[in-house]
Order: structure tokens, then sequence, then C-alpha cells
């Protein structure tokens, strides 16, 4: 039996499952079964896997279900004592699960360990770097605030504590990764390796057509997890409303600068200060404020030319310490 089973829900992700396939054997630690789901692809993905000969990958396929769907099959499957996740067009750095594993291992207690997330767009240039966190222990109230794991290729779980957490919500078209995260955070303590070991690919495509999408998202697991949280706890909704609100606003001007796109930006950003009036002085809010009047106020070829230089001189974290 491996130690680790590593779980990939690819759908049509000939572009990128190569890269992402490499990353995970390319791992220093090299005890793990590599499980592709294979999500009703319609490209060239499954094609693409055959040529990688690897006896630890094992491809299955299924007709089209959905993420949480494709992430719950890879579950079934797997046989590690440990159990992670890696999306279809993220990477890893080399030493990730060896990290990982040793972070738990030093902190028996925990039932999950996560690292830091840095961002790359489609061809794996580095972006920006999600802010460094210290998070460990009973991180719970933490999680109900904001999806600080940022991505769903983070975490590695004891087999435990995935069985005791059930199957990803298979309704849930967005933030089901935040949605289980809170389950796995009421059920154990939590452990972090202060490393950048997640590269999370973000597409230049708009997401405006998603948003609305997110938002209903968002708003269901947020009523959930407050409505599962207990009564000295339920102060901090706000707090996650606001956060939400804030991220659905950066989603509107990640690749938006359409009138339409802007004015929804204002008003999400609008709704989180009014929710939580403290978000106002974050860091976080005030560069999207910035970028909300740079894109409102100027002219779009000036405005990128700013938004550019605002995020290659003033990143979220240095680049050195990201890449």
């Amino acid at each position: 039996m491996p130690t680790v089973s590593v779980i990939v829900p690819a759908y049509n992700a000939e572009k990128t499952i190569l890269e992402t396939i490499q990353s995970i054997r390319a791992q220093t630690f090299s005890d793990f079964e590599l499980i592709v789901i294979n999500d009703g692809s319609s490209d060239r993905t499954v094609e693409l896997l055959s040529t990688i000969n690897d006896p630890r990958l094992k491809v299955s396929s299924y007709e089209n279900g959905g993420l949480p769907v494709a992430r719950n099959r890879g579950i079934q499957r797997a046989t590690g004592e440990f159990i992670t996740f890696i999306d279809a067009d993220d990477l890893w750095k080399p030493d990730k699960l060896e990290a990982q594993l040793k972070a738990l291992q030093e902190y028996p207690e925990a039932g999950v360990v996560y690292s830091w997330t840095a961002f790359i767009d489609e061809n794996s240039n580095f972006l920006y770097a999600w802010e460094p966190l210290y998070w460990r222990g009973n991180v719970y109230p933490r999680l109900l605030i904001r999806n600080f794991i940022s991505s769903g290729s983070n975490l590695l779980v004891r087999r435990q504590f995935i069985q005791a957490a059930g199957e990803f919500d298979p309704n849930l078209k967005s933030v089901e990764d935040w949605d289980y995260y809170l389950r796995l955070a009421a059920l154990c303590p939590f452990a972090v390796v202060p490393e950048y070991h997640i590269l999370y690919r973000r597409s230049t495509q708009s997401m405006t057509s998603k948003v609305d999408v997110m938002e209903k998202a968002n708003l269901t697991v947020i009523e959930r997890a407050f409505q599962a949280a207990p009564s000295e706890l339920q102060y901090l909704k706000n707090r996650s409303l606001a956060n939400a609100y804030r991220y659905l606003a950066k989603q509107y001007l990640f690749n938006g600068s359409d009138r339409q796109e802007v004015q929804q930006a204002q008003q999400k950003l609008f709704k989180a200060i009014q929710l939580s009036p403290q978000i106002l002085f974050k860091r976080e809010t005030l560069r999207l404020i910035i970028k909300w009047l740079t894109v409102k106020f100027l002219p779009q070829e000036v405005a990128r030319r700013f938004i550019q230089f605002l995020g290659k001189n003033f990143p979220m974290v240095s680049v050195s310490k990201a890449n």
C-alpha cells in the first residue's frame, strides 16, 4: 500500500496535464499512487496520459460529473495512508509531499497540513503570491472567516479524517474545497509548512460569467458553516461575508475593464465595507480600491500599465520568496 494517494481530477486538460503530472512525478518523496480521474474529457487528455510510463499512474474514466464528483471518485479509489489533491492545471514544488509528511510526523495530533500558495499564468510565469500565514492547531475560526488555504491543490490529509469528513458536496459549483476544509477543521488540528509549494494557475479568460455562480456558492457555504458553528463564533459571520464580497469584487476586476464589470466590482466592494468596516484598512482592500479607481477613471491602456507597475513594484510578497 502506498503512503500517499495523489488525486488529480482532469477535464479537458490537454494543455496542462503533462506539466502537472511531471510536477508530481518530480517529487522528492516517491512512495505514492497517482490517481487521475478523467471527468468525461473530449480532448486529448487521456491520449496524453497514455504516453506516461509510470506504474504509479492509474487513470479512470467516467462521464462528466464535475470537480467535486471527480474528487470523490478519486477518494473511493485511494489506498494511501495520506490523501492529497491537485487540479490538472496546477503545479507543485518538488519537496511538497516530503515537507508536508514531515510536518505531520512532527505534529502527530494534526490531521491536515497545508503549504503556501503562489499564482502563475497560463504560461507558468509567476503572477503574485498569497500572503505568508503561520496558523496551526485549531484553525476553524480562521477558516470561518476566509479560505486561507487558497486552492484545492494544497492539503495533505490523514485518511481517517477524509473518511470522517465525508465527500465533497457535488451540488456546489464553486468553493467546494472551502466547504470541505471547514469540515476537516472541525475535526482536527492543522499543521503548516511555511514554504511556497503550490503554484495555482490563473486563466486570463474573463470570469464575469462565473461570478454569479461563485457568489451563490460562497453564500451557501457561509450560511451552512455558521449554522454548524458554535454560538461563540457567530460574531465572525459578517467578517466572513465581507471577505467573500471583496473576493467577488476582485474577480470582476481580475481581467475586466468593461464598465459593467467595474460597476459590479464597486457594488461588491462597497457591500464588503458595509458588512465589516474594518476591512477597509486591510492592505488587500486598499490595493483593490486603487485598482478599481484606476480602471474606473483612467483610459484602458493607461490603467493596464499602471496596474502592471503596481503589481511589479509593490507585490503582495517578494517574487524571490515565492519562487
